[in-house]
């Protein structure tokens, strides 16, 4: 994946969910979609569900797919803060742009994060903690599309 897809990734996450940014029409029932644009390239990230919820986050090139990102998470206890995991997603580091950075925290709430391999071919996981209890986890995998 080259830096010029990387930096458009960055661009289109801080564009899109984690700042609040305005859905787009629902690509299939009761799906929440975000899209963000940029000449020929485009990103766009879908998602079912709410507490309990899986999604894609992909772009494409003159309409060709060419990388992709699926995540799968679920809030399980007290205390579980939306805008505290947005505020942490809108920090994804350049090295690894998949969800946040591998350490994050604020009063009591952690967020820890680990990825194996590069944006060519990865996986990973992340959670929130609050009072070190679990209280968020998301599993998420991905590459390049040829």
């Amino acid at each position: 994946m080259d830096q010029r897809l990387i930096s458009f990734l960055l661009r289109a996450k801080m564009n899109t969910y984690a700042a609040h940014g305005a859905e787009v029409a629902a690509s299939r029932p009761n799906s929440h979609d975000l899209s963000y644009e940029e000449g020929n390239l485009r990103y766009i990230d879908t998602y079912l569900g709410g507490t309990h919820f899986a999604g894609e986050e992909a772009i494409w090139e003159n309409d060709i797919p060419v990388w992709s990102m699926n995540y799968c998470g679920r809030v399980i206890g007290e205390g579980f803060s939306g805008d505290f995991l947005k505020r942490v997603l809108l920090l994804v580091p350049e090295d690894a742009p998949y969800r946040g950075p591998e350490f994050y925290a604020e009063g009591n709430m952690e967020f820890h994060c680990h990825a194996d391999g590069s944006p060519k071919w990865f996986q990973g996981y992340e959670e929130i903690t609050v009072d070190q209890e679990r209280v968020y986890e998301c599993f998420y995998h991905g590459g390049l599309i040829r």
